[in-house]
């Protein structure tokens, strides 16, 4: 026998009625309280995280250009190391990972 109901779809995530310890799923509201400044912390300070990175890439972006032009490549490998190598030492081996990323972001398109 088949069912004619329609299929159950997931309910909508909206925090709209919530309270403070529903949206943050914290147990107290003294706690969601902290979890809802630490958030909005988190998200100024990925706000200036983005922008940096967008800054980085406009630098990069010359220093590119500058190299081009003068006849050299478009990337320095050895710089890319040095570079590898400081996030590595500031963050374990994530940083490396999180440094590779911002080094394809910043090389911009060949």
């Amino acid at each position: 026998m088949t069912s004619t109901a329609p299929a159950k779809t997931a309910p909508a995530k909206s925090t709209a009625g919530k309270t403070a310890a529903e949206k943050t799923g914290a147990h107290t509201e003294e706690a969601a309280a902290l979890i809802d400044d630490a958030r909005a912390r988190i998200d100024t300070l990925d706000d200036r995280i983005i922008g940096l990175v967008q800054e980085r890439m406009a630098v990069s972006a010359v220093i590119q250009e500058a190299r081009i032009t003068s006849g050299g490549r478009r990337i320095s490998l050895s710089r890319e190391m040095e570079i590898l190598g400081s996030y590595r030492d500031a963050l374990g081996r994530p940083g490396t990972s999180l440094a590779m990323t911002l080094l394809e972001l910043c090389r911009g398109r060949a």
